[in-house]
């Protein structure tokens, strides 16, 4: 079947960050999840927790390469306690919106539903601060949405997740040369390559396993049992995120003729994407399958990106 690229809704939250920032000059948001190498591999992460990204791999992980394939950079600032990092997101809102993450989600109490930490990271623009309350730009789907300092502050400081650094912000953006987009797509091969590949020495949890052999394990834990939390984290949004990096993967790797990377990120988008039904109607032996055919392709992707 052809490639058919997905438009639409999901959990894009730092590409559209950095697309608010970057403005009328913001290349697509899929060539900005290409260029961080999120699409290239999995994930289980402590043998137990997936994520349809490479092996050792977080968002910030990708940031500063993504930027500097796009033409751009910005100034970084995080760490220091919460007065301290409230007054420097004030000095610099004077010059323009502040990007702002890794942030807890479940703190944004803006969003139905959440009352308290999940573990879930996040990134939002800030626009303003006024009448103790921050205004900003959630890509969830909450523009202009306000939230009580405190709230904000708590979830700045991102305790429950197990990355990044508390109160991390950047600014300053600044367009240092103009790139093709398809130009931004072939810098980022090399570090698409180097994470599928594995390669980087990363400090994770132990029992941690990539790509093939993680589908393999994933596959095995849904047939055995499906643990509820699992199967949330799934279906609410490992799957959700995974399809849609790999399907915006392919559409960027056919603009620049890799046909046959482009076919087989196309492939492992329709894979994942079809977890979702399975696992919510509880056929898991069906999902468990889909994982299995899934875990070879990883090597098949990596074969095609580097014959080229």
């Amino acid at each position: 079947m052809q490639h058919f690229p997905y438009i639409g809704s999901g959990p894009y939250c730092y590409a559209n960050a950095f697309a608010m920032m970057f403005g009328k000059h913001a290349p697509s948001t899929a060539s900005i999840e290409f260029a961080t190498a999120s699409p290239f591999g999995l994930q289980l992460v402590g043998g137990s927790l997936p994520f349809f990204d490479p092996f050792g791999w977080t968002p910030e992980a990708g940031f500063n390469a993504a930027l500097d394939a796009m033409g751009w950079t910005s100034s970084v600032m995080s760490a220091g306690n919460a007065g301290d990092a409230l007054e420097r997101l004030r000095s610099q809102l004077v010059h323009g919106p502040v990007w702002v993450g890794p942030v807890e989600m479940g703190w944004l109490r803006y969003q139905p539903g959440k009352d308290g930490p999940i573990g879930a990271d996040h990134f939002v623009v800030v626009i303003g601060i006024a009448n103790d309350r921050v205004q900003l730009h959630d890509p969830q789907g909450y523009p202009f949405a306000t939230l009580p300092i405190g709230d904000f502050l708590t979830a700045w400081q991102a305790e429950t997740i197990d990355y990044g650094t508390p109160f991390t912000m950047r600014f300053g953006f600044r367009q240092v040369r103009v790139v093709d987009e398809d130009d931004v797509i072939r810098a980022s091969l090399p570090a698409a390559i180097r994470w599928l590949s594995m390669q980087r020495p990363p400090h994770l949890p132990e029992g941690t396993i990539g790509n093939g052999e993680a589908a393999e394990a994933l596959a095995s834990m849904i047939d055995a049992r499906c643990d509820e939390d699992l199967r949330a984290h799934l279906i609410h949004f490992a799957i959700r995120v995974g399809t849609r990096r790999l399907a915006d993967a392919a559409t960027c790797l056919s603009r620049i003729g890799y046909t046959d990377a482009a076919h087989i990120a196309s492939e492992q988008a329709a894979m994942i994407g079809a977890l979702q039904c399975p696992l919510v109607t509880g056929k898991d032996a069906e999902a468990a399958d889909l994982l299995r055919r899934l875990a070879p392709t990883y090597q098949l992707l990596l074969e095609a990106l580097q014959s080229r």
